[in-house]
């Protein structure tokens, strides 16, 4: 119409108007500006329908605005009266706020779909060959699914809107990954409470160690264990189900990147290769998120094996009582059943990872054992080449004869305890200069007249006084139970 108006009619008017199109073109934009601002209204979703109208409309002002400054060339303002009367259609941000509704309401609904079916989540090691969490699966295909349904909007600004789509998924997904690692606990929840600083009473080496008198130390411990057990906590099998979910989500992440960029490539878009430099940090929040869990469900497990699983062998059974009696055997047993199950369980890319939290763990209790063990636990001197052994049996485990973790990674983790286990075999005498010398060393010529009693560190070291104390603390000889009584005035029970 506009064009037959340019063609047959304008040439004729002009004898009366000298913009005859211009203001033909004018009317004609505010009478179908009049019918757009109606059919917007009535717009309550983006359909292809719409779009296509809004897109012609958007053509068809471009269109009449050339005709009005091709018409309006000659004239003293340049067609800037006629232009000023043409309200524009705004097409394209209708599109725009079209499509961000679009974004919004898919959105919204996998955030919703998220909050539901991780509550009927049960993490089953049987619920697939991968044992990796359904939920898991489903809500990356309905985000594939998003965006594949994104890109087949017939509109023109997909580099535009991409960001704000993969933004809003990036938020559900993270919302996903955090719930799926909330309340397992940290490595803080497994840690027993250290009990306070006794001496030892030294008959023990003549018989106070007798069956009765074992029992009921190892009963005086069981509380704690008892109170850890009725908290109900997050099995293992399920744990490294969240451990692999995690994983592959992380794993996923990277396809649906590439294909996203793909979808971008065929849009033709000159915005592409801004967007794509982009791309790697669309699902940062999400790809954190799996990082941060799945160390932290790796700590959680490892410590969960070694101090809530494996107490009763570890806490309550190592070195209790006589050091020849109580050894790591029973302990190794356990761990190395849980270590097979484990390794069957958790997906091989993350399994070592987890079984070298397990073993930093099993170090990190057997330091607890012997420097923070309880009036249940007193070591001689001669009991520290059974301890240095057994520490060896430990390391040997998680070599496995070459199979299980590489010697330097073992060697570099077991450096804390190794560097302490010479204290044990240290005579008295020199442990209690060394502690005064250190003693001095942290508090200066104040402390001469009486050494003040060392703070928990919890960062055992052999030069540290608190570390060299809790060896002086186990140590089974007269010599250590009368200083800690002169110096610290330490009971001998709790």
């Amino acid at each position: 119409m506009a064009f037959n108006e340019k063609e047959i009619y304008s040439p004729i008017l002009k004898r009366w108007h000298p913009m005859a199109t211009g203001v033909a073109v004018a009317t004609l934009h505010a009478c179908y500006g009049n019918e757009l601002k109606q059919f917007v209204s009535g717009i309550s979703e983006l359909t292809p329908d719409a779009i296509q109208v809004l897109i012609a409309a958007d053509k068809m002002e471009k269109d009449l605005v050339k005709m009005a400054v091709e018409d309006a060339v000659d004239s003293e303002d340049g067609g800037k009266a006629i232009i000023q009367e043409m309200t524009p259609y705004e097409a394209e941000s209708v599109i725009g706020n079209l499509v961000k509704l679009w974004i919004r309401t898919r959105v919204d609904r996998l955030k919703e779909w998220v909050d539901r079916n991780l509550q009927q989540e049960v993490w089953n090691p049987r619920a697939n060959k991968e044992r990796f969490a359904p939920s898991a699966v489903e809500v990356l295909r309905i985000m594939d699914e998003t965006l594949e349904a994104f890109f087949l909007l017939p509109i023109p600004m997909h580099p535009v809107l991409l960001p704000d789509l993969m933004s809003g998924l990036d938020k559900c997904l993270q919302n996903y990954i955090l719930k799926a690692k909330s309340g397992c606990g940290s490595r803080n929840t497994f840690i027993p409470t250290l009990p306070a600083l006794t001496r030892c009473t030294t008959a023990s080496k003549f018989g106070v160690f007798k069956k009765k008198d074992k029992y009921l130390t190892v009963q005086r411990r069981k509380p704690q264990v008892e109170a850890l057990d009725g908290d109900n906590f997050i099995g293992i099998p399920h744990l490294c189900v969240r451990i692999n979910t995690l994983h592959h989500i992380r794993k996923e992440l990277e396809v649906l990147e590439k294909r996203t960029i793909t979808h971008l490539r065929n849009t033709g878009s000159t915005l592409v290769d801004d967007i794509v430099n982009g791309l790697g940090k669309k699902f940062e929040f999400s790809s954190g998120a799996c990082v941060e869990g799945i160390q932290q469900l790796c700590q959680t497990t490892a410590y969960k094996v070694i101090f809530h699983d494996l107490s009763h062998v570890l806490w309550d059974g190592l070195y209790v009582g006589e050091v020849s009696s109580s050894r790591i055997e029973p302990f190794l047993q356990e761990l190395e059943q849980n270590l097979e199950s484990i390794s069957a369980t958790v997906h091989e890319r993350v399994g070592t990872r987890l079984i070298t939290d397990i073993m930093k763990a099993s170090f990190d209790g057997f330091l607890l054992v012997l420097l923070a063990g309880g009036p249940s636990r007193a070591f001689t001197l001669q009991d520290s080449a059974m301890i240095d052994e057994d520490f060896k049996f430990l390391m040997d485990l998680f070599w496995s004869n070459g199979d299980g973790l590489p010697a330097d990674l073992i060697d570099k983790l077991s450096t804390p305890v190794k560097v302490v286990l010479p204290l044990f075999h240290t005579d008295t005498g020199s442990l209690i200069e060394e502690l005064k010398n250190g003693t001095l060393n942290s508090y200066g010529v104040s402390a001469k007249s009486r050494l003040p009693l060392p703070p928990t560190s919890g960062q055992w070291n052999p030069k540290e006084p608190n570390t060299i104390l809790r060896v002086l603390c186990y140590r089974n000889d007269e010599q250590a139970t009368k200083f800690l009584k002169r110096t610290y005035n330490l009971p001998k029970k709790l």
